[in-house]
């Protein structure tokens, strides 16, 4: 099918997946966590064909974004079960109040319609993206990187044999097949068949449709995360939040890039940093993480001469910006200059210089004493995330049910006119 016939199929969807019940939603949701599981040999098939593809074009980090494994397609299968379980928010009352007139006037919680999403080479997010907007009574049309298409159209083939079992049309989720640059073109600019649009990526990709589009879009951030280690931080627990906040998966939008210290703790802090993060991990047998370290950090410790663009680079990999602060009130400047507005984390037992970073920090989220990886929709309790929104408008942080949904004024009168 052509990228016009199936954006026209998903919207000839939205009446029945506006009017399915709860019920009917959970229902299709199992039955698609169920078909992902009973497909892991073709998914793991198709998965192997694109990281065969691949290998040279992206790095080890990348590939590692868009490798499968059982457990990975169970994983995905077990956040479409969490989807089931959360609340739906369609029709959700989000207000009511009556006019002296006698108006009932409420706001309603409804469907966006068709939510087209762009994303990069990372297979989960087919499947995410397809529970969610199920869940919040959309169609979604999904356009993936040519890195990861043979593995999404194995997983939306699947995927699309639950929603048959459970009565609902197949075009709910749908795979665009051209992976050409005209395809995303065309998404951007389908006024009147695409409701929402969200890229979901890198800075490129995310700026070239809030560039280009014609139609809605809520945009995802890139995450240039910082963590600030103040004065009065336990060196302990600052160590084990920046080795999980850099290392757990560097790859992704919620790890950090910058490292912020304070300069009174700056000689005792960053040999023992740097140990943690360089040294240990390569007689490990880990890949270390390289320091880019602006000047007065490198006069402290061995490592890399941060260049100009370090502090405004999301390096998605084991590399890390290194920079000596003031204090807090220099901490809060810094990011406001060069952060994403992703999120954003302090490490200090100072409970009045914390609440300074946090009042101060314009950031999506915003942690005290804990690693930003925790920048999830799983992990805030929301079930799986469409991504991680930096904007202010209409919504901000994980993307889950509620924020795909828009609203509606429903009035209920007895006769009024004006």
């Amino acid at each position: 099918m052509t990228t016009h016939e199936i954006l026209l199929a998903a919207k000839a969807a939205k009446p029945a997946l506006a009017a399915a019940t709860t019920d009917r939603k959970n229902a299709a949701l199992l039955h698609m966590a169920d078909a992902l599981v009973a497909h892991t040999d073709a998914i793991l098939t198709e998965n192997a064909a694109d990281l065969e593809a691949a290998k040279g074009s992206i790095n080890e980090v990348m590939l590692d974004r868009l490798r499968l494994d059982a457990g990975r397609i169970a994983g995905m299968a077990e956040g479409m079960r969490q989807v089931a379980a959360l609340p739906d928010p369609v029709g959700k009352s989000l207000g009511t109040h009556t006019r002296p007139n006698g108006l009932v006037i409420e706001k309603v919680a409804v469907p966006m319609g068709v939510i087209a999403i762009i994303y990069e080479s990372r297979p989960n997010v087919t499947s995410d993206a397809a529970a969610l907007a199920l869940k919040a009574g959309s169609s979604c049309v999904l356009r993936c990187g040519k890195e990861a298409h043979r593995s999404a159209r194995a997983i939306v083939d699947a995927l699309r044999t639950g929603l048959i079992r459970a009565g609902l049309p197949e075009s709910a989720v749908s795979l665009v097949e051209d992976t050409t640059h005209a395809s995303a073109e065309e998404l951007m600019t389908a006024r009147g068949l695409v409701d929402l649009l969200i890229p979901r990526g890198g800075a490129n990709l995310i700026r070239r449709c809030v560039d280009n589009a014609t139609v809605p879009v809520l945009e995802t951030g890139t995450g240039i995360c910082h963590i600030y280690v103040d004065k009065d931080a336990d060196f302990g627990m600052a160590l084990d939040i920046l080795e999980n906040a850099k290392c757990s998966r560097p790859s992704v939008c919620n790890a950090a890039e910058v490292c912020l210290v304070h300069r009174d703790i700056a000689h005792a802090f960053l040999p023992l940093f740097r140990k943690r993060l360089a040294e240990d991990r390569a007689a490990a047998g880990k890949q270390p993480v390289e320091l880019r370290l602006d000047p007065e950090a490198a006069k402290i410790v061995p490592g890399v001469a941060a260049g100009s663009a370090d502090f405004d680079t999301e390096f998605l990999g084991y590399t890390m910006a290194v920079g000596i602060v003031s204090g807090v009130e220099e901490a809060v400047a810094h990011i406001a200059a060069h952060s994403t507005g992703h999120s954003e984390a302090i490490v200090t037992a100072n409970e009045e210089t914390a609440e300074r970073f946090v009042t101060g920090v314009d950031s999506a989220a915003v942690y005290v004493n804990a690693s930003t990886r925790f920048t999830d929709g799983g992990e805030f309790g929301l079930g799986c995330e469409m991504g991680i929104s930096t904007q202010k408008l209409h919504a901000r942080g994980p993307l889950g049910l509620g924020e795909l949904c828009t609203f509606k004024y429903v009035i209920r009168g007895n006769g009024q006119v004006r």
